[in-house]
């Protein structure tokens, strides 16, 4: 098979250089992941060397997020519509060409633009790599691939504050955009050579209405989930943007339930794997996101941790996803497991090491290092299984289309759990500090004596283990739903199997 044929569904031993072309789309997968996390460690740089305000850095670091969450739905369509290898060279040129303006710009304005300009590359990235995936792999071996690639997603959560510190110590703050530039070109010109094209062989006609509703509604969203720790949840900015949020995806659900031809067919939400696999994704996300957004907090402010040593304390959770889904082990359990029961396992493991966090990390890192492998490996079991549910439940030809879904279900979860997480340790830390209704830093600079900062820090752990602690009945609560929808979707196909 050449690599401008148009893929037809997997043959039963998928194509012959699948592995190869499976590391070319991971690489490119993780240069986009990697700049979810690394501006962080360079804040103190920008703000010296910019002049950047705080809300030039807020706009910095959402301009690439928000854009990439608005458009995963679209770029994952206009990828089964026009062809998965040409978005995913597309993509690659974005990145790129976004990665050279923001390595150097000389004002915040031009690396904000820069970094939304990244966005619309990673949104097409981040959907063709994962339908790619499903398309060049046969069915036997999905599970395995798509461990791999969870695994990446994993690496690059851990790597980029990692990567960030260590390039800051030697370069000036625009390398850590001009370091994706050689990855982007051999990325391309790897896609070129080795990836066969594939599409939706029906060639549906373009649903426009529906890509711009689907954009400005999620767009609106995550930026009300982003704006409300800052603004205040009943803000009239952030209620604002809600109300917009709500009416337009409302808009945008009629429309799509309307036309022949959707970009995001009501009709998936009826297969109880889809809408199973659906509820897990966003609550697992939403109970890690928020965790783990917490937990850098904790081994900071409590622990007394530098940035990039704490970054170092978190990698166990990614290298354990990395060991379990590179080494086949995790595609294994859930071969032999089934996938309702993988699931729950996962989502139990997770929950448990939320709990070991929440109870012990106050004792030191002993429990948060328990917790991390714990959680390390619910999500390497859990995660795989829940993105091949998803894909699996959609036809081969809107393969695109579900690896956008579950990019923008992940990117929901993970910002709901930073809001309403971060709101319940806000709230309980208020509660017993009434100082602390501004900040920890603010709290401590207030207190006078040892004791009252001792008093300071203890409340602020008691906030965390109360947040951590919901986030870990989020988990719990994802995974018997998801397992539970699974077991149901599985019995009838074993009723409709026999009645045949």
């Amino acid at each position: 098979m050449s690599a401008s044929t148009t893929l037809t569904p997997p043959s039963p031993q998928g194509h012959p250089q699948r592995w190869l072309i499976l590391g070319v789309i991971c690489l490119a997968q993780l240069t986009v992941l990697l700049d979810n996390t690394v501006l962080n460690v360079a804040i103190p740089s920008l703000t010296e060397e910019l002049g950047a305000a705080t809300s030039d850095i807020q706009w910095m670091i959402n301009a690439y997020s928000l854009v990439q969450s608005g458009l995963l739905l679209t770029a994952g369509s206009a990828a089964d519509r026009y062809g998965r290898k040409k978005m995913l060279i597309a993509g690659l040129v974005l990145f790129g060409i976004g990665s050279l303006m923001a390595g150097l710009a000389q004002s915040t304005g031009q690396l904000i633009a820069a970094r939304a300009g990244m966005g619309v590359g990673g949104a097409l990235l981040l959907t063709t790599t994962l339908a790619v995936a499903m398309q060049i792999f046969a069915p036997a071996e999905q599970p395995k691939a798509i461990g791999i690639w969870a695994a990446v997603n994993a690496l690059g959560f851990a790597a980029g504050p990692l990567l960030g510190g260590f390039v800051l110590g030697h370069f000036w703050w625009g390398a850590i955009f001009l370091i994706n530039l050689p990855v982007a070109a051999l990325g391309v010109v790897a896609v070129i050579a080795l990836v066969p094209e594939s599409r939706n062989p029906q060639g549906d006609r373009p649903d426009l209405l529906g890509a711009l509703l689907s954009t400005i509604g999620m767009t609106a969203l995550v930026y009300a989930i982003i704006s409300g720790p800052d603004h205040g949840w009943t803000s009239g900015h952030v209620l604002a943007t809600a109300a917009v949020a709500v009416v337009v995806l409302t808009a945008f659900g009629y429309w799509e339930s309307r036309i022949p031809y959707p970009m995001l067919d009501p009709h998936f939400f009826r297969d109880r794997r889809f809408t199973g696999a659906v509820a897990g994704v966003v609550l697992i996300t939403f109970g890690m996101g928020g965790a783990l957004f917490l937990l850098t907090q904790h081994l900071q402010f409590v622990l007394g941790y530098g940035a990039l040593e704490a970054g170092l304390r978190t990698a166990p959770l990614a290298l354990v996803v990395v060991a379990l889904n590179f080494s086949g082990l995790s595609a294994k359990w859930t071969a032999e497991l089934g996938m309702p029961v993988s699931i729950t396992l996962g989502m139990v493991l997770t929950s448990g090491g939320l709990v070991s966090i929440a109870t012990m990390a106050s004792g030191g890192y002993a429990g948060t290092l328990l917790g991390l492998v714990l959680i390390g490996v619910g999500c390497a079991i859990a995660n795989p299984a829940m993105a091949h549910a998803i894909m699996s439940a959609i036809p081969p030809a809107k393969a695109g289309v579900g690896a956008g879904i579950n990019g923008t279900l992940a990117e929901f979860g993970t910002g709901l759990g930073v809001a309403v997480l971060g709101a319940v340790l806000n709230s309980r830390f208020a509660a017993l500090i009434p100082v602390a209704a501004a900040s920890l830093p603010a709290a401590l600079g207030a207190a006078d004596t040892a004791a009252e900062r001792a008093e300071v820090m203890s409340a602020f752990s008691s906030g965390l283990e109360t947040s951590l602690l919901v986030g870990a009945v989020a988990v719990l609560l994802g995974g018997l739903v998801a397992a539970g929808l699974l077991r149901r979707a599985e019995k009838g196909d074993a009723e409709l199997v026999g009645a045949s």
